[in-house]
């Protein structure tokens, strides 16, 4: 069989792996072994799957052999029994394994960075924007990840204009990426005095964090400028330079950063924020060359796309690119999106699955 094939070149794969980060000479060049330890662990899952496979169907052969030669009943009877399970937990692996030689996003991996702006609406798409932030934030703890404010601009009746945010943790983009685009709320805005519903909108932006090793940036491309904080903090914050503004000179991105008190750490912060930027424009050309070979994609990360409507007069939410519709609304912006998101990792599954046939 061509996966069983397939599944042996893997398992001498990984075993070469598992040398050669053990060899010096791979483990003084960091770059190479983060790289090498990263695929090691990817393939770790297929080559365990397979190996249970392998001893799955050697129980099989055996069960049909005891069935065919034995005279005892009883042990004819047991080997039936075995038989039975052994072919069913076969069927579940075939399954698990064509899964696991989907490829995998590179990116999934990754922390992310997530970017919300309030949108159409006035004040009502900041205070939107506001709980979409706590959603998120929500989301987050319940998956034991750690968030970072990095940057906020916050809106006159609440809320936020724009708010930025790291988050680290275990898969943390494979999950995310799916909240990238525009978020539409209906409802009673608290202004409003007739009972009108309105509609306002905010977009999410989630990027893949870079790390150093995938993009290199020089000091002479930055420039560098410092001010007095805007927000809330107290005083140190508002009446010391603590505030940095990055500008990369050669593609114009701006990036600022004003959370903490300390200039050191607002630095980190942004230049965390524009390396992932930067990372962000060679991950779309990744992104056109895959949906180029699907009719459709999930998760294109289209900032226009509208993927979703919290409609809070019917408890309603609809994701609209997989006809999604939920009637638990006070949850999900509580935080409780693992439905939603499991859902939409399945639709991106079976379009890679039959990308993969297709080709």
């Amino acid at each position: 069989m061509d996966i069983i094939d397939k599944l042996e070149t893997i398992n001498r794969r990984w075993e070469e792996m598992s040398e050669q980060l053990s060899d010096p000479d791979v483990m003084s060049d960091m770059k190479r072994y983060v790289k090498l330890n990263k695929d090691y662990k990817d393939l770790e899952p297929v080559v365990q799957a397979f190996k249970e496979y392998k001893t799955v169907t050697s129980n099989i052969e055996n069960a049909r052999e005891i069935i065919k030669k034995e005279k005892d009943e009883d042990f004819r009877e047991m080997a039936r029994e075995e038989l039975d399970t052994f072919e069913e937990r076969k069927e579940k692996l075939e399954e698990d394994i064509r899964i696991l030689l989907i490829p995998k996003d590179p990116q999934d991996d990754k922390n992310a960075v997530v970017e919300i702006r309030a949108g159409t609406g006035g004040d009502e798409a900041s205070i939107f924007a506001g709980d979409l932030y706590r959603m998120y934030t929500k989301y987050c703890e319940t998956k034991g990840w750690k968030t970072d404010l990095v940057n906020m601009n916050e809106g006159t009746s609440g809320g936020f204009k724009e708010v930025v945010f790291n988050v680290s943790g275990n898969n943390v983009y494979g999950l995310l990426k799916f909240e990238s685009g525009v978020h539409r709320v209906q409802r009673v805005p608290k202004t409003e005095t007739q009972g009108r519903v309105h509609t306002s909108a905010a977009s999410v932006v989630v990027l893949p964090e870079a790390e150093e090793f995938d993009i290199e940036l020089h000091d002479r491309d930055i420039r560098k400028d410092t001010y007095c904080s805007s927000g809330p903090g107290g005083q140190s914050v508002n009446t010391t330079y603590s505030a940095i503004r990055l500008t990369h000179i050669p593609s114009g991105l701006v990036v600022t950063c004003q959370d903490e008190k300390s200039q050191l750490k607002n630095l980190a912060k942004a230049m965390k924020v524009l390396r992932s930027r930067l990372y962000e424009v060679e991950y779309n050309k990744y992104l056109e060359e895959i949906s180029s070979k699907r009719k459709t994609m999930v998760s294109t990360g289209d900032r226009s796309a509208k993927i979703r409507t919290y409609n809070y007069p019917q408890g309603r939410v609809t994701d609209h690119r997989i006809n999604l519709t939920m009637y638990n609304l006070s949850a999900i912006m509580d935080g409780d999106i693992d439905e939603i998101i499991e859902k939409l990792q399945i639709a991106e599954n079976a379009e890679r699955m039959k990308t993969e046939l297709d080709v």
